[in-house]
């Protein structure tokens, strides 16, 4: 991966020459911008163009530099304060007269690739955005220090790697990933003890989507499915209607040139064409490609009398996908979701998320059926339904993966993500680690192969419990 400080020096020489017009009005939306969670500054020059940076308090490097038209149609202002919306959440920005210190400077080369200072910017990145130290009982201060010990002892890219793999295991964070080069990857694996153990009796493994499939083919007893791989529908029995949702994402169509699929396999091309974007667009394009299959959804199944949505073997996506699906069972406005960012020792003010109505809204029973597998943005589908009187949830708590992934990356290149929210239904309730919980429970396994091979080993009985749920719940 490509270093990114020398492109940094250039925009912060550019930078500190342009400073803000003391004659400029407040609502302006030109100047430099600090966000309230997120450790972002925004840097809008004359309504032509912008940059994005990460920062912490002992590093800046750049997000992203686009054209201002990028994100000048979700851009409000109101005194000081610049919102800037991004799918289904606001971001707050307060005005600065000055870069941050830190960005007018540049580290030499050999600092960037220093794992004692990459792990020094992951450290800084976690103090001041990780929100849930309290929620897990973790003493942060003690296990930075035991870990920036060890790594001193071998200032290495494996033992960084390492190092920060074991932070994010002990974080017990579930959105948390680390991302190196493959040099890194080979390394990791050549020095690992070979501990590949052979089972005479290997029972089968099972992906989400085989199991989906596998479900969606027996369950329906009338398939209506048209032109989806990512959304299933027809009727369970003659009244009921049934809507299979695989994923939260990969609805965009994203014009990926086929030599990429063919060089790294459709997802990680799409995932790759997507982070050349601005993401709000690309959220965008994802809304448009689910609403056009909804469209047809809607209208096939709106004579049936209840409606059945599975998401037990849907890992999430994109909330504002989430949201699209849920709106067309939703007759009026409402609020369904609060949230908030951690902010350094504290958290910014609370947000409300509202889901905004349809006209033509189905108002039948809905019956939402969850898993452990059940995840992120699937989850946050689930917090949706506790808003609508209409809705039941029936099957196991879900994964409790609810906050959004602040996505960063260290001065080496290398990008992570941690969990930066506090993600509550209507009430102010949270369900990170926990789940949200069923309204009616049915015994899945929490393992994910037990689970899988529970459901494909007697796919008769699975249709049985989900209809026998749905007739006790109608008594």
């Amino acid at each position: 991966m490509r270093h990114l400080y020398p492109l940094a020096l250039l925009l912060a020489i550019i930078i500190s020459s342009c400073q803000p017009n003391e004659k400029e009005k407040n609502n302006s939306v030109n100047g430099i911008w600090e966000s309230i969670g997120s450790g972002w500054v925004l840097q809008i020059q004359d309504s032509a163009a912008y940059s994005l940076y990460d920062i912490t308090s002992i590093s800046c490097l750049p997000n992203r530099i686009g054209a201002f038209e990028e994100i000048q149609e979700v851009l409000k202002i109101k005194n000081d304060t610049l919102s800037l919306l991004k799918g289904v959440m606001t971001y707050n920005f307060v005005r600065q007269n000055t870069l941050p210190e830190v960005c007018l400077s540049t580290p030499e080369a050999a600092k960037q690739d220093d794992p004692l200072y990459n792990f020094e910017v992951f450290a800084e990145t976690v103090r001041e955005h990780y929100a849930f130290f309290k929620l897990n009982n973790l003493r942060w201060d003690e296990l930075y220090e035991q870990q920036k010990d060890r790594l001193a002892k071998d200032p290495t890219d494996v033992k960084l790697y390492l190092t920060i793999e074991e932070i994010l295991e002990k974080l017990n964070d579930n959105h948390a990933y680390l991302e190196a080069t493959e040099d890194v990857y080979e390394a990791v694996d050549s020095s690992s003890e070979d501990s590949s153990e052979t089972n005479d009796e290997q029972l089968p493994e099972y992906g989400d989507f085989q199991v989906a499939q596998m479900v969606a083919k027996h369950h329906m007893q009338e398939e209506m499915t048209e032109d989806s791989w990512l959304i299933q529908w027809g009727k369970l029995n003659e009244t009921t209607g049934y809507i299979q949702l695989k994923a939260m994402w990969l609805y965009a169509d994203l014009d990926i040139p086929k030599a990429l699929i063919e060089k790294q396999g459709y997802v990680d091309a799409y995932v790759t064409t997507f982070h050349q974007m601005y993401e709000g667009a690309y959220i965008e394009k994802e809304v448009f490609g689910v609403r056009k299959i909804m469209d047809k959804v809607m209208e096939d199944l709106s004579q049936t009398t209840s409606m059945v949505i599975d998401v037990r073997f849907n890992g999430g996506g994109q909330d504002a996908v989430n949201f699209e699906i849920l709106r067309r069972f939703n007759p009026e406005r409402r609020k369904v979701v609060m949230t908030r960012l951690k902010h350094g020792k504290k958290f910014s003010p609370l947000q409300s998320l509202f889901l905004e109505a349809s006209p033509k809204a189905y108002t039948n029973p809905v019956y939402v059926l969850t898993s452990q597998q059940t995840g992120s943005a699937a989850e946050a589908l689930a917090i949706g339904a506790i808003s609508l009187p209409h809705f039941t949830i029936i099957g196991s708590n879900t994964q409790g993966a609810l906050s959004t992934a602040l996505e960063k990356s260290l001065p080496n290149g290398w990008a992570f993500s941690i969990s930066n929210e506090i993600y509550m239904d209507k009430d102010g309730n949270s369900y990170e680690n926990v789940g949200v919980p069923p309204d009616y429970r049915l015994n899945y396994p929490e393992d994910r192969q037990d689970f899988f091979r529970s459901v494909v080993n007697n796919l008769e009985k699975d249709k049985a419990d989900i209809l026998e749920a749905i007739e006790a719940l109608d008594k």
